[in-house]
This record gives C-alpha cells, structure tokens and sequence, in this order.
C-alpha cells in the first residue's frame, strides 16, 4: 500500500559552474496517480496537494531571477487491473518568464487516475531544463514507490554521470518508515504526518532552494563527534535580544545534524539550551555555500532515585556549581536529566536536606541513590510553638523545620533516622513548659505524636 505524500526537492548543478547563479529554476512534479484520491485528514490527497501548491505558486509569483514549469504524471491515463501507461508523464507547462498563473491554473484542473512512473518522469525532466546556467531545482511531489519498471535510483546516476549534481532533499509524510528508506539512495529525509506539516516542510524546501545558503550546527561530545542533539537553540542577531530562529536540534536519518537555512545578511549570537547554557557569540554565514558551526556541547546524565519507595513522592532537587550557587535546574527525584560534562552540586529538597557532589561525564549516567521518606503525623489540643530536628549519629542536632502553627494537626514528609520535636503549648506564657519528644521515620511508614 501506498503512503500519504513525499515531496523530493533536487538541485542540479553543472560541475564546471560555480554556485550562486543570479537565476533559480524549480520544476514541480506532481504526481496525479490514482492512489491520490485516497482520504488524507478530510480531502483527498491529490486536493490537499493541489492545495498547497497553488499557494506556493502564489507565494513565489513576483520572486526576481525565478522562473518555474510544471510537470505531471498519472493524469492521462487510467490504471486498470490490467493495464498501466509507464509513460503517462508530461511537461504541462514548460519554463518561461510570467507563467506562474499558468502553472497556477493548470493545478487546478489536474484529475489523479494512472500509475507512478517517478524514474520515467525524472528522467524526463532532466530536459525540460534549457541549459545548465542555472540553479536548476525538481520538486516531486508524490505518495507512492515507483510503480514501473525503471529505478530512480539508477537515473540519479545517469544525471550524475552526465556530469549533473545531485544535492535532494527528501521529506515523507505519514509514511512507513521501511517505505521512506527506499528513498536513502536519494537524499536526507524527514517525515510529517499532517496537512500543516506538509505545508511547513513545503516552505523549508522552497526557501532552501532560494537562499541557496544553509547551515549545520554541529553539538560536539567530548571527542568532537557531532552526535549531541534534541535540545533548543536560539539565534539573536549578534549584539542584541533581537531573536530571529528558533530551532529545536535535529538528527536526520543519517544521523547527521540537520540542515537549516538562514539569513546571510547578518552575525548572530548562539545560545544552546542544555544545561547550563552554552553561548557561542559573532557567527558569521557565508552566503552561497554549506556551512557548518561547530559548538562543545558534551553531555551526560544525573539521575535520581528512591531505593525502596512504596508510592510516587513528589520531591525535587536544585542543581548547581560550586562556583557560582546560582540554580541552573530543578529536578525531581525519580527522573533523569541531561547536563554538561563537569562537576555539580545537588541539594536534595528533602526533609532534612541531602546534599551531592556528581561529577558528569560524556553519555555516562550518574545516579543519586536515595532512601525513601516517611511520614510523621501530629495532632495537638491546642495551638503549639513547635520545631523539629534530626539528630545526628554523634548526638547532636540540626533544625529541620517549623509546625505550623494555626493548624492543630498535620503530616509532614520526613527522611529515615531519629527526630526531636520541641514544642510549647502558646498560651501557656512561660518557658518551663517546654516538651520535648523524640520519635524515630522509617521509609514509607507513618509515625504519629499528640502534642
């Protein structure tokens, strides 16, 4: 069965010219297939497409230095049960200056009824370019594997060796994963299962062919690997708190960090969203070519945990450096969080509070072992001044905290050990009636006093 939609952006460039040709060419190849008219999020899919190539179209009428052609294939013939037409491609509307309302209206009148031959209308579209002077861009739009007897794979070669570039971009929508790896001897993909997706990846592939400069940012390990990723970025324009992208870090299917596409005019200040934040100030983007932008971003893991908790206590941590006791996260015991490779500082927000030194290292996990509180439970006749403390192995102690004094009962979380509560009924105005009693918590296990 077929999948929802894959849009194939390639860019031919002659080997003997050089990049940053004044004049861009884009040939959309529609496909207009039966399977077109199966139901895709309440149109069919040959609509939703139409759709949004019309506005695309729209979009591009008025841009300098472009011109753009249509192509279709799947619309001439009818697929039958016994029968297939394996040449039922054709250039509709050839390149030429001011024809984006005929392409335009030509979309519109489209019906999907044949079969899918991709390597056929590839192969012909080769020559509904007029020379190689160009930028020269193939847009496929398509939901299926080719259905004939010809590999695109093969023709991508055929164009390579004719002395042809091939730099594609392949985006699949809501569709099998196994299908979309069929697609590996074309280009980078990546997929998108809604109608709006399908929109975004649209326009990113038509600004990429456009702009013509891209870049890559790389977020080193410890070895200089660019293998760190899913964490935000944001781009300011240098120098200020003008933020121009936002971006949320991406490997592709290669495992390589995803492609962007940026504005050249202009420096920029890079701030990564790990943790702590790592900058990277004054980046400059060379117009017209690939760049890449390195950043040491080396991660590890701290996690938290109770040994032997019996429920889901809800007790978070404050993470810091020793150098700078300014909070760079909170976290809660029992989950995992990602920090730059280095030493830290873990308050544990516990009743008493636990503290930890970690050191982090690149992909390794370091876990703070926790044993599991319990309750202490206490009822009083009448309102109390009343404190709590922990003592110690040595037999001292240390204030843990304060009753409240309004409520006459109340339940507190408290670690295991051995307590004191010191409390003074508050109207009873001397000193000397002052109590003390002590009481031992045991994890998961409720202890109770009347006061």
């Amino acid at each position: 069965m077929k999948g929802i939609a894959v849009i194939c952006c390639f860019i031919f460039l002659s080997f003997s010219k050089a990049q940053g040709q004044e004049l861009t060419r884009i040939l959309f190849i529609l496909d207009a297939s039966n399977s077109m008219n199966a139901n895709w999020g309440g149109q069919t899919r040959i609509e939703a497409a139409k759709e949004l190539l019309v506005k695309t179209v729209d979009s591009l009428n008025g841009s300098a230095n472009l011109q753009i052609a249509l192509r279709v294939y799947g619309h001439q013939s009818p697929i039958t049960a016994t029968y297939q037409d394996c040449n039922d491609t054709k250039l509709e509307v050839p390149f030429g200056p001011d024809n984006f309302m005929k392409v335009r209206n030509k979309i519109r009148t489209i019906m999907a009824k044949g079969t899918t031959p991709i390597a056929r209308s590839l192969e012909a579209a080769a020559g509904d370019f007029p020379d190689t002077n160009a930028r020269n861009i193939i847009i496929l739009i398509t939901d299926g594997l080719e259905a004939c007897d010809n590999d695109p794979c093969v023709i991508a070669k055929k164009l390579h060796d004719k002395g042809v570039k091939v730099t594609p971009f392949v985006i699949g929508l809501g569709l099998d994963l196994s299908y979309l790896d069929q697609f590996k001897c074309i280009g980078s993909y990546s997929e998108a299962e809604t109608k709006e997706a399908f929109n975004n990846v649209l326009k990113t592939v038509i600004s990429k062919a456009l702009i013509n400069t891209t870049v890559q940012i790389n977020l080193n390990n410890i070895n200089k690997v660019p293998n760190e990723t899913d964490v935000t970025m944001l781009l300011y324009k240098a120098g200020t708190k003008e933020l121009m992208y936002t971006f949320v870090h991406t490997l592709n299917r290669q495992g390589n960090p995803d492609t962007l596409t940026m504005d050249p005019s202009m420096k920029y200040d890079l701030v990564v969203n790990t943790i702590p934040k790592v900058y990277k100030n004054n980046i400059s983007i060379v117009k017209n070519i690939h760049n890449v932008i390195p950043v040491d971003c080396p991660q590890g893991f701290i996690k938290l945990r109770f040994t032997n908790a019996s429920s889901p206590y809800q007790v978070l941590s404050r993470v810091y450096q020793k150098t700078d006791q300014k909070t760079i996260n909170t976290q809660l015991v029992g989950a995992t969080d990602k920090y730059i490779v280095g030493k830290y500082e873990v308050e544990i927000l516990s009743l008493p509070r636990i503290y930890h030194t970690v050191e982090v290292t690149q992909s390794a996990t370091e876990t703070i072992d926790l044993p599991a509180p319990g309750q202490f439970s206490y009822n009083a006749t009448k309102m109390v001044a009343a404190q709590i403390f922990v003592i110690r192995e040595d037999g001292t102690v240390e204030w843990v905290c304060n009753l409240d004094q309004i409520n006459l009962k109340g339940l507190i979380y408290l670690q295991p050990g051995n307590y004191r509560v010191v409390y003074r009924q508050k109207q009873l105005k001397s000193t000397t009636y002052t109590t003390e009693k002590n009481f031992k918590i045991q994890s998961n296990k409720t202890t109770s006093i009347n006061l």
